[in-house]
């Protein structure tokens, strides 16, 4: 198995790109897992509680499960990823089970931010996007698939995503191989990381 880790701030571009790179493949027998999936499950608290929660923060994120299902998957067995409900801060009742395949793309803005986890990528890609263009992107996504309002995005981007920006993912840069500019608009950058994936996988056979 190839293990890629793609890294960048929010709205920075990492899942197109992800899906881009699959799709120059040309292979079904590859899988993808998102950080995201991995917010650690607080149904404890209350939802005014879980609001208050700093997301951005590498203390959100359940790595030593992801840990542990990236080298179960490694070593030929499969996993059930957890779902997430954005809306309600809670991980939900239901998995996705996931089976080993030949190449594993993983992606999130805090993956490189942890060694233990950087470790297990063969090839790490930091998506490096303009920071206005980032925001846009996210301020769209969270009033159309988070079902937040603007007043709410603001304040937990001034609060905590663009400080935890600055603490873990922008300094993580530095442990990328390849850094891709401007998204998944830098067509030359995808084919550069698609041609060494290829030559990664023709490698194992």
């Amino acid at each position: 198995m190839v293990v890629i880790g793609i890294c960048g701030g929010t709205g920075s571009g990492k899942t197109t790109i992800a899906e881009e790179i699959l799709k120059k493949i040309d292979t079904k027998d590859s899988i993808l897992l998102e950080q995201d999936s991995y917010y650690k499950n607080l149904n404890n608290l209350s939802f005014k509680e879980r609001s208050k929660t700093n997301f951005d923060h590498p203390s959100a994120i359940d790595f030593s499960l992801m840990i542990k299902h990236i080298n179960m998957l490694k070593n030929g067995k499969s996993i059930f990823k957890p779902k997430y409900d954005f809306t309600r801060h809670i991980r939900s009742t239901e998995v996705e089970q996931v089976k080993p395949a030949k190449i594993l793309i993983v992606e999130g803005i805090l993956i490189f931010a942890i060694s233990e986890l950087r470790d297990l990528f063969d090839v790490k890609v930091f998506v490096d996007t303009d920071d206005d263009e980032r925001l846009l992107r996210r301020i769209n996504r969270d009033i159309k698939e988070r079902n937040r309002n603007i007043d709410n995005i603001q304040l937990q981007y001034r609060s905590t995503v663009k400080p935890m920006h600055l603490e873990f993912v922008e300094p993580s840069k530095r442990y990328a191989d390849i850094i891709i500019p401007r998204g998944g608009g830098n067509k030359v950058a995808i084919g550069m990381v698609t041609s060494r994936l290829k030559f990664l996988i023709n490698k194992e056979k």
